[in-house]
């Protein structure tokens, strides 16, 4: 079992074996589960998972997955190194998540997970291999075989029509743990501007023979609605229940509404 870090956390190995999924081990409510209307700046939305988190360490919310776009921006995760942001063509932020630079804009669909390890199980590597298997089920819905890889977090597809060996990022993942609530999530390209990423080096990997792509660039034509429905299908069956967010918090006016995919 690892610690909870304070800042991120480092790639973890031995995943792939480790049991599936990440229901609850005590009784707890089932997580909200929060669709934005209109893309998010990244600040609103930093302060807006702190104060969710810091609700949930004290009793007084539920769990919430909280899906979003955001403009277009680079993160800085806490590993990012300088010299592998490129060109800062839009806005740069430190995240304080684990990992290195990210790229968020529209046509990608974030995820930002905030889940209570300790009625769950308080286990960054059974946290990363869940969300992992959370974005290859539903890439899978789409006909599109996504893969883990041991040295590298994230979900990847082959593409032998590029090369030998070569293979495409498709979703990212990075998380930060606090009191065992976590933070952040993954974020999956639907279908973003492929060319936007061209400024970072996308989470530190700069080899040839990795690349992005996204489910439009592989061919599948996909609402973001359709991509929503399949991800709290494949959540469910993960980590358990969800109920439609309560319309209350103070952070859904003027920048999310309630969604209940069907």
């Amino acid at each position: 079992m690892l610690n909870s870090p304070r800042d991120g956390y480092e790639p973890v190995n031995g995943r792939g074996g480790l049991p599936l999924g990440l229901k609850p081990t005590a009784p707890l409510p089932p997580a909200e589960w929060l669709v934005s209307a209109s893309p998010v700046p990244y600040p609103m939305a930093l302060a807006e998972m702190d104060a969710r988190v810091a609700a949930i360490a004290a009793g007084r919310a539920p769990e919430l997955v909280w899906l979003l776009e955001h403009p277009p921006l680079y993160t800085a995760g806490t590993s990012a190194k300088p010299d592998e942001l490129i060109e800062a063509r839009f806005p740069v932020f430190s995240a304080g998540r684990g990992g290195q630079f990210t790229y968020h804009g529209p046509g990608q669909r974030v995820a930002y997970v905030m889940l209570d390890l300790k009625r769950r199980v308080p286990d960054l590597r059974r946290l990363v291999a869940a969300l992992e298997e959370w974005m290859i089920r539903t890439l899978s819905a789409f006909a599109v075989s996504g893969e883990r890889r041991e040295d590298r977090i994230g979900v990847w597809v082959p593409r032998p029509d590029r090369g030998a060996g070569h293979e495409d990022k498709i979703a990212a993942i990075g998380i930060r743990v606090r009191r065992w609530i976590s933070l952040h999530g993954v974020a999956l390209n639907v279908a973003p501007d492929l060319g936007h990423f061209s400024g970072i080096v996308p989470c530190g990997i700069s080899a040839p023979s990795y690349g992005v792509t996204s489910l439009k660039d592989l061919g599948v034509s996909a609402s973001m609605a359709e991509v929503d429905a399949v991800l709290r299908r494949e959540f469910e069956a993960l980590f358990g229940a969800t109920t439609p967010a309560r319309p209350e918090p103070a952070y859904a006016v003027g920048s999310m509404e309630n969604s209940s995919p069907g």
